[in-house]
């Protein structure tokens, strides 16, 4: 059965509408525990058939291996799809790390050989994944203008760029969308960056709207030893810091209890909550929570919830920084 959610529109020079809700699809083939590329392929196409058709991957997971299950996933059903993907964390086939690459010509290669992982003749959206600040936005932009007038690709975005490097990009080809961290935990976008955006006519697309999953409070507070999380990769993840940021789930917890809903949907309600302009792909490898997410839409915020959730999560009480190496991200 084929289901609709709602759509919002990224962008206004150079729009792409999308379904109100994505798909992160990064944990099926890396980071987040063990590969599963047939729960992977399961859970995109329940996406599909729920109207979750807004699709993320990147080259750099698996390395490349998730742009291949994606493109399995997808056979047949590419024109639900608004498939984004990106490039610039290089990585070697062996899952080594090469470094940021934003050089015109690498920006060409790389795409070509998304698309054909992914088996389509266009993506829908193209990131840079990363800022490379070893070369001009205006270089790394230009290369990318070039895939859309060969119309290999549709519409272009940065990811974790800075509201500076945004507005350089802006001038050389419209953006679409920004693609950054966002949510209860994590709202340093809001000073200069989302203000950006809103002038600029970009749209926002947060990844791990859910705080890496912690905020559904089902995080457990000892992690695989193949989950990122486990590392000191991500600070609030470790000791002390984990036991405080659980505290603050708490609060979440007791709110979505209020409202009928799980913590997860609760928080995601609560991106969704800031602005028609904001898409969400909350990731995931497995039905149950892809449809427990999808219940986030149907969860209506008034003010006074939104205020209440603010409160109990103020900007400056989470424990730990988002990334321990927080180098790669333009500042």
């Amino acid at each position: 059965m084929v289901m609709t959610i709602p759509t919002r529109t990224l962008g206004t020079t150079s729009s792409l509408t999308v379904s109100t809700l994505g798909l992160g699809c990064m944990g099926m083939s890396e980071f987040y525990g063990t590969p599963d590329e047939a729960g992977g392929i399961a859970t995109i196409h329940r996406a599909l058939d729920l109207g979750v058709t807004f699709l993320d991957t990147a080259d750099m997971y698996g390395p490349f291996t998730n742009e291949r299950l994606v493109g399995k996933a997808i056979a047949g059903r590419r024109d639900e799809v608004q498939l984004a993907t990106k490039f610039g964390n290089e990585r070697n086939p062996d899952g080594s790390w090469v470094g940021i690459n934003g050089h015109p010509d690498y920006v060409r290669r790389a795409a070509d050989a998304s698309l054909e992982r992914l088996g389509v003749d266009h993506i829908d959206l193209y990131y840079q994944h990363r800022v490379d600040k070893t070369v001009p936005i205006e270089e790394t932009i230009g290369a990318m203008k070039e895939l859309v007038e060969a119309g290999k690709v549709r519409h272009l975005g940065l990811s974790e760029a800075s509201a500076a490097t945004i507005r350089r990009a802006h001038a050389v080809h419209p953006i679409t969308a920004l693609q950054s961290e966002y949510s209860l935990f994590t709202r340093d976008l809001e000073d200069t960056i989302l203000p950006t955006l809103r002038e600029l006519g970009i749209g926002l697309v947060p990844y791990s709207p859910l705080g890496r999953g912690m905020l559904t409070g089902a995080v457990p507070t000892t992690e695989a030893a193949d989950d990122a999380r486990a590392s000191g990769r991500f600070p609030r993840f470790q000791g002390d810091n984990l036991a405080a940021n659980l505290a603050l789930v708490d609060q979440v917890k007791a709110l979505a209890a209020e409202h009928g809903c799980t913590p997860g949907q609760l928080a995601l309600a609560w991106v969704l909550a800031q602005g028609d302009d904001v898409a969400p792909i909350p990731g995931t490898k497995r039905v149950r929570y892809l449809e427990e997410n999808v219940g986030a839409v149907d969860v209506e915020l008034s003010a006074d919830d939104l205020a209440a959730l603010e409160a109990a999560i103020p900007r400056d009480a989470v424990a730990g920084d988002r990334y321990g190496d927080l180098s790669s991200i333009d500042a």
